[in-house]
């Protein structure tokens, strides 16, 4: 019953959400797709609960790279970068801000986490204003498993099963397994370890 239920409300979240992919797809032919997706998670991001979560999701999984049925993606969420991938049972918190971002399975994003898309998105060698130097986005991975804290900045990957504290600013890849913490972030210590990494 459950699961018949899911499916009836994810069939009308897809009716509701069709006059928005059109709009989407009107403006994505006249100024990208990039640009047209920002301005649809303006409006769709600001829809309250459970509703709300299930019309994003409708939404997403149609002009995302991949955007899974299981995820959640919650208010206030701002998505920048079309190539964004959501695999199955990922959470996003509200608030969240993200770019060009693969979110592997079962991650989890607390409130106001933000997801660059990498470190170099503005140039910073020229002369001139920095808005008129050419950026290089890149794919931010963050692994199966890992669990972001509330308002960490996350610039590198992050590996598997991997935590960043609340706060972090995370500017270098993190293997797998561990907790970081700390601006910039450094490992505190392995997930398997009891003692701090000195």
């Amino acid at each position: 019953m459950k699961e018949a239920l899911k499916a009836f409300a994810r069939g009308a979240s897809l009716l509701l959400v069709m006059p928005h992919l059109a709009s989407y797809a009107l403006r994505a032919a006249v100024m990208g797709r990039d640009r047209a997706l920002e301005g649809s998670m303006h409006t769709l991001g600001l829809l309250p609960g459970v509703t709300g979560e299930y019309i994003r999701r409708a939404f997403l999984a149609r002009v995302l790279g991949h955007c899974a049925n299981s995820a959640v993606v919650g208010y206030g969420v701002l998505i920048s970068q079309a190539g964004t991938r959501i695999d199955d049972h990922v959470y996003i918190g509200p608030r969240c801000h993200l770019g060009l971002v693969h979110l592997e399975p079962d991650v989890l994003l607390a409130a106001g986490v933000h997801i660059p898309s990498g470190r170099h998105t503005h140039g910073t060698d020229g002369d001139g204003p920095i808005r008129e130097q050419e950026g290089r986005r890149t794919m931010v991975r963050i692994g199966a498993g890992s669990w972001i804290g509330s308002n960490a900045v996350v610039m590198a990957d992050v590996g598997r099963e991997t935590i960043v504290g609340a706060g972090a600013v995370v500017t270098k890849p993190l293997p797998a397994r561990v907790i970081a913490a700390g601006v910039p972030a450094r490992v505190v210590r392995k997930r398997d370890d009891a003692v701090a990494v000195s």
